[in-house]
């Protein structure tokens, strides 16, 4: 029982910062045109994933096109600036973008 308990608590710290980043791209309209396993109108995130893997400077380069936009990369639909989204979120969404699976 104490054994099953700890793999509990361990899957929810786990789980815990997945969720409060999707928390977060959802507050920050994120998930209008993207979605974690599926094209949208932009990428899926773990394609972003996948594209990005074992880039050192990934998590600032899309940080800043979080910010500023982008267009080009994934097809003809440009990314819009989202100016409203701090440095420091932007980080944090890139990151757990570079997570997804």
């Amino acid at each position: 029982m104490k054994r099953l308990l700890s793999f509990a608590v361990l899957g929810l710290g786990l789980a815990a910062p997945a969720f409060a980043d999707l928390a977060l791209a959802t507050s920050k309209n994120c998930m209008s045109c993207h979605a974690v396993d599926r094209k949208v109108l932009g990428p899926a995130f773990k394609d972003v994933a996948a594209k990005y893997k074992g880039n050192a400077g990934a998590v600032d380069m899309l940080a800043a096109k979080i910010i500023k936009g982008g267009s080009g990369v994934w097809g003809p639909v440009p990314m819009p600036a989202n100016t409203q989204v701090s440095e420091a979120d932007a980080k944090k969404l890139a990151a757990w973008v570079l997570l997804a699976r």
